[in-house]
């Protein structure tokens, strides 16, 4: 670690010694709410120097050259802005640009920023979402939800209305790690699949990253998606009440110190909330959707709010924190409940006399769950930590250089008892350090991004060296070639068992400190943690102005996938057992946006497979092809009218089928039991072959039409009518054994929402 700290001191070093320019950096904000502005364009004037702001709305121009320079800042949709600046050599001048929307449609300003963005960053398996996409999507209960957004991206798969989970690119749920302002969020989907804990009006934009991402995120194996939340209103105060069969939400936002363009700085904050009444309305709205004719049992309530502090400068401190609760009574048949609680800051601090940029969080967050099913044990699990970490970024002319360090701890607290009366426990205190550089060079065409995680898990007293690295090379200014990939690991399992179909109970457990051995081996393994390798490649072309393609074929090996063995019969056995496993495939996704219309058309095929050392079947997950088709038409006078459509296809799930039944007898009364003529419990008999059948294909019209009616500058009232499943298509849930009996996921359910943004 000392010789990583110190080549990166080494690297700086250099940088400052040959810089013969001045540095130039600021941020772009919307000179009405004062929210920062992605993906402008800022330019020296008669230069090739410049640079594009972040999601941020921060740039950092380096090598400026010395002298009176005219600095010029653009963007699709507002009056450009223009400003002096006397560059000294060394000097560092920092300058808060205020742009003022045109007339121009607004709708173009992501499309071209983003296209801008695409030739210097390497982007490889990620996707930027907004919320103005999010509720570009036709919406269950007429409230737009990143859960109902995700499963239209490449790559990922959901399993179902009820319990459902996300699957990305050959990925358990617990191999994606889900962030919300740096904290992972460990159950971050309802029990009813269509919502998430996130509000969209608060979302600033979400990072998708379904494979190769580099060294500055870890603790997961296959995917990470980091969500931002925005800063509350600097200028004025403004909310969003609304209400539907489904939830109420209400926001409000506001300044506490409003923003000034003269100097100085802000405080601002944020308060969301929503609660659900599904539970309550189904029952008479949507009694159909369920067999009992008793409404669809789900309830969830969450909170969230954040308070911001922006000094002169740009320098930033966020303090925010969060509770979200849901609950599932089947009743007579079992009572799920889990409460989700965090606090956490965040910091972006730019000093005055260096072009470097310190970030850094701390948090602490918990989890608990409990199941209590009719003639069963009370099952539990619980999980709470903390996380600090520190990043430092420093801007060179044609290169950034990113490092930093993260502490993790956490405790695992689980209890259960499988079927043949065996427990299976776990109280374990885990602790893990990391650190990592990244390095983005841009040289001509080429775009580098080699990097390098070190990571250390105490409690296992395991090591792993993850080198990472991502490439883009613009071929011309509409096509480029992109490649990334790396090394993988993390400390953390699910209980969720393959086999189960509803999958409400999500518990937590930590690798374990026991005795692992190599698949149905007794050989031990190398290590205590879950790995894979990720490799990527991709091509990204501009076909025209209006229309993009990107394709990515991938594999992702995963050389150890550790899982709770909930089948062990002897109190002896493992608790654990290894797997290992492969994940395979090509996605596509084709854009076209103008200043009406927007499609998006994607379809995945891929393959995924384990190896439990006795047969390699597919994995549960495994939808061999899935398509999307996506579009939204904003219509109208000021385009007061947006319709938008989804339809979604998909191939069906492998399941392991039914080879018989038998009586299990357990013998409780002795040598008096009457085993010829007594009724036992009846058990299934599975097929040899694992997974080995398949479900039928999966297809479902989704469609919404909103109308806004404006109130004045800054009032407006919105009513969205929605259909989920327009055409009522019976796909099949899952199909009880003992029973025959088919249970499917969610018919025709029509909805209508009212929301005021004020």
């Amino acid at each position: 670690m000392r010789k990583f700290i110190f080549t990166l001191g080494l690297l700086l070093s250099l940088s400052a010694l040959y810089a013969q320019g001045g540095i130039i950096r600021g941020n772009v904000f919307d000179k009405e709410s004062g929210e920062p502005i992605p993906f402008a364009s800022v330019g020296i004037t008669g230069t090739s120097v410049g640079d594009d702001t972040d999601e941020a709305g921060f740039f950092s121009i380096a090598e400026v050259p010395i002298g009176l320079q005219i600095i010029t800042v653009s963007f699709v949709g507002y009056d450009d802005f223009t400003f002096e600046v006397d560059v000294r050599k060394g000097g560092i001048t920092y300058k808060a640009v205020y742009l003022l929307a045109s007339g121009i449609q607004l709708d173009q300003i992501e499309i071209s920023g983003k296209k801008d963005q695409a030739k210097t960053e390497v982007q490889i398996s990620k996707v930027q979402v907004t919320a103005k996409q999010i509720k570009s999507m036709p919406t269950t209960s007429g409230d737009a939800d990143i859960a109902q957004f995700l499963p239209v991206l490449p790559g990922v798969i959901v399993s179902g209305d009820q319990g459902g989970q996300i699957y990305i690119r050959g990925g358990a749920p617990i191999q994606n790690k889900i962030l919300l302002d740096g904290i992972t969020i460990y159950n971050p989907f309802h029990s009813i699949g269509f919502f998430s804990v996130f509000e969209t009006e608060i979302i600033r934009n979400a990072d998708v990253l379904t494979g190769g991402f580099n060294a500055e995120h870890a603790g997961r194996i296959s995917a990470i998606v980091d969500i931002k939340t925005r800063e509350g209103n600097k200028k004025k105060f403004s909310g969003v009440a609304s209400v539907s069969p489904f939830q109420s939400k209400l926001l409000i936002e506001g300044p506490i110190i409003k923003l000034k363009e003269t100097g100085g700085g802000s405080t601002s904050f944020i308060l969301t909330g929503k609660h659900s009444y599904l539970d309550r309305t189904s029952p008479t709205l949507y009694s159909y959707a369920t067999p009992d004719g008793n409404g669809l049992p789900f309830a969830f309530t969450d909170l969230y709010g954040k308070l911001s502090f922006v000094a002169e400068n740009g320098t930033k401190l966020n303090l925010f924190g969060f509770n979200f609760r849901d609950r599932v009574n089947y009743q007579n048949t079992a009572d799920i409940s889990w409460t989700t609680t965090g606090v956490g800051a965040s910091f972006l601090l730019i000093p005055s006399s260096t072009n470097l940029v310190i970030g850094g969080s701390m948090s602490y967050s918990g989890y608990d769950i409990g199941l209590q099913q009719v003639g069963s044990d009370l099952r539990t699990s619980g999980l709470d930590g903390f996380n600090v970490g520190m990043d430092f970024t420093y801007y060179g002319a044609i290169s950034e250089i990113k490092y930093g360090f993260e502490l993790n701890g956490f405790r695992t607290n689980f209890n259960f008892r499988n079927q043949l009366g065996i427990t299976i426990n776990q109280f374990e205190n885990n602790t893990e350090i990391g650190g990592f550089m990244k390095v983005k060079y841009r040289l001509g065409n080429l775009v580098v991004e080699p990097g390098l995680r070190l990571q250390y898990y105490a409690s296992l007293n395991n090591f792993s060296f993850e080198p990472r690295l991502g490439a883009k090379v613009n071929l011309s200014d509409h096509v480029r070639l992109k490649f990334a990939g790396g090394i993988y690991s993390q400390n953390l399992i699910s209980t969720v068992n393959e086999r189960d179909i509803v999958n409400l109970f999500v518990g937590f457990l930590s690798g374990p400190d026991e005795i692992l051995y190599e698949p149905n081996s007794s050989q031990r393994t190398s290590h205590k943690l879950q790995k894979a390798i990720h490799g990527i490649a991709g091509v990204e072309i501009d076909i025209t102005d209006k229309i993009e393609l990107n394709v990515e074929p991938y594999i992702k090996r995963f050389t150890q996938l550790i899982n709770l063995n909930r089948n062990k019969l002897r109190p002896s056995d493992p608790n654990y057992i290894t797997e290992t496993g492969n994940a395979y495939g090509i996605d596509f996704l084709l854009k076209y946006n103008d200043k009406n219309h927007s499609v998006w058309f994607t379809y995945s095929l891929g393959k995924i497979d384990r190896n439990d050392g006795i047969q390699i079947y597919p994995a549960g997950f495994d939808r061999r092809h899935n398509i999307n088709f996506l579009y939204n038409y904003a219509f109208g006078k000021e385009k007061s009218w947006e319709f938008s459509t989804r339809w979604n296809f998909g191939t069906g799930f492998p399941f392991t089928q039914t080879q018989g039944f038998f009586n299990n007898n357990t013998f409780s009364g002795g040598l008096d039991d009457d085993y010829l003529t007594s009724n036992d419990n009846l058990t299934v008999i599975y097929a040899e072959e694992r997974n080995g059948g398949r479900l039928p294909t999966f297809h479902r019209l989704d469609m919404s039409l909103k109308k806004s009616f404006k109130f004045g500058k800054y009032t407006r009232l919105e009513i969205t009518a929605a259909v989920t499943n327009v055409y009522n298509r019976n796909n099949i849930f899952y199909l009880e054994r003992l029973t025959n009996s088919r249970i499917d996921q969610l018919p025709i359910m029509p909805s209508m929402s009212v929301s005021l943004f004020f």
